[in-house]
């Protein structure tokens, strides 16, 4: 106990006490890639063949801050977000000596938004080959919401490669055929087309049971700044494709095929399902996105997973709850 307090103090409290600067304004818009945007590290690019289209996807590879362990850890993120608000757990693994690499994946942040057949398969397999570009033997795959299923897929594609991985609230814990309405691609992207920051912030306060803290808005203006942009037609296709990826590509009958040492971090009050405003019978809705009973259930499914519930915390726990969320990943990592 007393090496386990020493290890906290000297590694998580620093990383946490780190001043946070003062992040610049987000323009009033922003283009498909987000330019003009600052995310809290260099941005690199790699170049995809995709399709026949030349796709650039973006990342951030961060140095070990401290004594570097050797070892890489890599952050997926959200259908809803980008790579920049993984910022607080890139310093503390940083700080913790593990060297971190967070792409934006293809579709999203300031990656091409390419109108292309969307998979997770292929999604990993773009991640896979940004990381052999990087020279990168093994990683931590840390997945968040649509970042966990992506996680999963790359853990079930690549076991060798993959050394450990953490779900942190990941969706497709369920299948969300068996209720939700099917919408086309045609009637997703119209919707997506009528978003504005209005509609997103009710959207994203979702995610906080408690209610919608200010401090999200710095993840929400980006977003919201693409709406008003000329660009956003472009956008609008990419959200509705990626909303069809999830929809008609579920990983959760496949869990127990996953061979490589997993942690799940689930806030308890989490109750997110993808496509819930297609669904129009209240008991069927009242049954999906049970995060407490699906976060037990998929630990069962995968071999000795270890399950970490955080108690009043919703869909973002790095966010919400960040020093119980470092906690619980760095003490799974190290």
């Amino acid at each position: 106990m007393r090496r386990l307090l020493s290890w906290f103090l000297l590694v998580l409290l620093p990383a946490l006490a780190a001043p946070v600067l003062a992040q610049p304004a987000s323009p009033t818009a922003l283009n498909a890639t987000l330019d003009g945007y600052e995310y809290p590290f260099p941005v690199r690019y790699l170049t995809l063949l995709l399709e026949g289209q030349r796709v650039r996807m973006a990342y951030m590879d961060v140095a070990p801050a401290g004594p570097a362990k050797g070892r890489t850890v890599v952050l997926l993120h959200g259908k809803n977000f980008f790579g920049a608000y993984w910022r607080e757990t890139i310093r503390a693994l940083s700080g913790a000596g593990f060297r971190v690499v967070v792409p934006d994946q293809v579709g999203f942040g300031k990656s091409d938004k390419p109108a292309i057949h969307y998979s997770f398969h292929q999604l990993a397999q773009n991640t896979r080959r940004l990381l052999d570009t990087l020279r990168v033997a093994q990683v931590t795959v840390v997945g968040h919401s649509m970042g966990g299923m992506l996680a999963t897929r790359f853990a079930l594609m690549y076991p060798q490669f993959t050394e450990q991985l953490v779900l942190e609230n990941p969706i497709g814990l369920e299948d969300y055929r068996l209720a939700v309405p099917y919408q086309s691609i045609a009637q997703a992207e119209a919707t997506e087309r009528k978003s504005t920051e209005e509609s997103i912030r009710r959207y994203h306060a979702t995610y906080y049971p408690p209610g919608y803290p200010p401090a999200h808005d710095e993840w929400l203006r980006p977003l919201a700044a693409q709406t008003r942009h000329p660009d956003f037609p472009k956008v609008a296709r990419a959200n509705a494709l990626t909303f069809d990826m999830i929809y008609q590509q579920p990983v959760s009958y496949e869990f127990s095929r996953v061979r490589v040492p997993t942690l799940l971090i689930i806030g308890q009050d989490d109750r997110t399902v993808v496509g819930k405003g297609l669904i129009k019978d209240p008991a069927v809705l009242a049954a999906m996105g049970q995060y407490p009973a699906l976060g037990q259930r998929t630990a069962a499914q995968i071999k000795g997973a270890r399950l970490v519930p955080l108690q009043g915390v919703g869909h973002i726990p790095h966010l919400e709850a960040t020093p119980q969320f470092l906690a619980a990943l760095l003490g799974f990592v190290r």
